[in-house]
């Protein structure tokens, strides 16, 4: 959850001091780390076009071709005409030597949803830009955006962030910045399953950062003046977005969307500006929590992109991509892709937003002005009207955004849960019985998944029997099997269920007798069960297998014990200390 509260009655404006952090003494920049790559400024020069004006902290390493792709991103192209004040969020790939390499990655990835992990590979860039009149400016316009660069996917908190640290940066420059990116590297770390207090520039942010078991996070936060946020009434989960207001022109396909998310299609979403795009975008990859969106997604894209080439060839299919655009130049080089949603400025009113129409994918060479969901994909599922009935009510009973957006968030989770659940019922099947894991024999393997029995159980026990949505269920999961969505949530499930038999194995081993088991036993057997079993050791630390230290401990001390009851020659060699 994430709120504020006020420190005092000037403190919207000033710096406070921040509690000391209870890891004790820490490497400079270390917290900083943890939950930023780095701030940049990104600025329009007369002679270069976009360029890097600012990164900091001065020794973090970007590439030269990071700093160009990041100057052409944190820019809305000329056909938004963006004037004001713009906020909107990029992704994009990191050079193969500059991964994120944390080293507290591997433990928050374990405990935190696979909505909600680190993405080493890439950058998620959070852009606040502004371009005002300037008369002082040559060009007539003072145009300037802040990025945070993060391998969090935090959407919600960054850019409340940058609604406090932007509007102050553009008036006072360096020196606010500088004393802002000192209060991050105080702050505690990301911790998934903590609530924590984050003090910035007089405002304490409260934000709770989900593990595992927070599956769903309702609360949404809500407009508020740019200049402060009012105490207590915004509160959010740290990374969802206004659902509905996302999503408020494809209500009536969005089942349809969700088909076409859940199975990896490449999807390109034309839009008017680099916000509505990179909403659209990021609603549309969490319309399928709790998967995981597996397969590449960039909430705003140019076509000053390195990958532009590789996405707009037409000498091969199009990647399982979701792509966010603005420049309309995209209608022509992305006219071989199968499925494309153009959508236009959002209407507000008391009623359903303006639908875009179902259209005909052979129609789009006529795509200069019109909206609509351009594809000749049919749907195996019928459209729920039970949600479009919902969400009329609400918006005759004049809902907020917030309440439209928590039932449209459930009613998408409990739509993949349905069709997840059997998946994650046969994969329960495989795994061998708890009777035949045995001490001192390596554990069982996982049976093998086999596509045919699923079908088979799936024709029995499918939701077809028991959602309300009817429809072509065993298709789509054919479909679905084909995925890059199912690939990686098949490898997550199956490193899990690993990870479960090499748990119990080794809790058997710390509650077993291994004195007895020696005995009899030759000097060859005996070192080869020490080595092994110091393998495990290594493993459930390197894992992190939920194991007590208590067990583990007296592991060791049975390790030692066997040790101690080997020749001196042998036991210098196990023990050289």
């Amino acid at each position: 959850m994430l709120g504020a509260e006020w420190a005092g009655k000037e403190a919207h404006t000033g710096i406070m001091e921040e509690p000391e952090s209870p890891r004790g003494s820490r490497l400079p920049w270390e917290c900083f780390s943890a939950w930023l790559d780095g701030v940049c400024v990104v600025t329009f020069d007369l002679e270069l076009g976009q360029a890097m004006e600012l990164v900091y902290p001065h020794n973090i390493q970007i590439t030269e071709k990071e700093k160009t792709s990041i100057c052409y991103l944190s820019f809305p192209d000329s056909y938004s005409g963006c004037l004001g004040d713009t906020q909107f969020t990029f992704r994009m790939r990191r050079s193969a030597g500059h991964r994120n390499s944390l080293h507290d990655v591997e433990k928050y990835n374990l405990e935190a949803p696979v909505t909600l992990q680190r993405d080493t590979a890439h950058y998620f860039g959070y852009v606040y830009f502004r371009q005002v009149r300037d008369s002082s400016v040559k060009r007539g316009y003072f145009q300037k955006s802040l990025v945070l660069l993060s391998s969090l996917p935090y959407t919600n908190l960054f850019h409340t962030l940058l609604q406090l640290i932007a509007p102050e940066y553009f008036n006072k420059l360096e020196p606010c910045l500088e004393a802002v990116c000192n209060q991050i590297d105080r702050w505690p770390f990301p911790e998934p399953g903590l609530s924590l207090s984050l003090p910035i520039m007089g405002i304490v942010l409260q934000v709770k950062i989900p593990n595992q078991t927070d599956l769903i996070e309702t609360n949404v936060i809500t407009d508020h003046p740019k200049d402060r946020l009012d105490p207590p009434c915004h509160i959010s989960s740290i990374h969802e977005l206004d659902l509905f207001r996302s999503l408020q022109s494809v209500l009536m396909n969005l089942q349809l969307l969700w088909e076409l998310v859940l199975l990896g299609e490449p999807l390109v979403v034309m839009a008017p500006s680099p916000t509505i795009s990179s909403e659209i975008v990021l609603a549309l990859t969490g319309c399928i929590s709790p998967l995981k969106f597996c397969s590449d997604f960039r909430p705003y894209f140019t076509i000053h992109d390195n990958e532009f080439k590789e996405y707009t060839t037409k000498t091969q299919a199009p990647p399982s991509l979701l792509l966010g655009v603005t420049n309309p130049f995209f209608i022509k080089t992305l006219q071989h892709w199968p499925h494309i949603l153009r959508v236009g400025e959002p209407r507000v009113s008391g009623e359903l937003p303006k639908q875009v129409k179902l259209k005909k994918i052979t129609k789009l060479k006529t795509l200069d002005t019109k909206m609509g969901m351009y594809t000749s994909y049919k749907p195996f599922l019928h459209k729920d009207k039970a949600l479009i009935k919902q969400l009329l009510k609400g918006l005759q009973k004049k809902l907020p955004s917030s309440a439209l957006s928590s039932l449209l968030r459930k009613q998408m989770f409990d739509l993949t849960q349905s069709f997840i659940f059997p998946l994650e019922r046969y994969m329960g099947s495989l795994m061998p019985h708890h009777s035949a894991i045995t001490p001192w024999k390596n554990p069982p393997q996982v049976r093998p998944f086999q596509q045919e029995e699923l079908m088979k159980m799936l024709e029995h026990t499918g939701p077809q029997h028991s959602s309300a949505i009817k429809g072509d269920w065993i298709g789509l999961y054919r479909r679905f099997l084909k995925s890059p969505h199912f690939d990686g949530w098949y490898r997550h499930k199956q490193k899990e269920m690993r990870e479960r038999l090499e748990t119990a194995h080794l809790k058997l081993i710390c509650e077993a007798n291994i004195t007895a088991w020696i005995k009899n036993k030759s000097e060859v057997e005996i070192v080869d069960l020490v080595l092994k079993l110091r393998d495990k050791l290594a493993r459930a630390h390197r894992q992190h297998l939920p194991v007590s230290p208590v067990s583990l401990n007296r592991l060791k001390f049975h390790i030692d014990e066997v040790i101690g009851s080997l020749p001196e020659d042998l036991q210098s060699i196990l023990h050289p200390h």
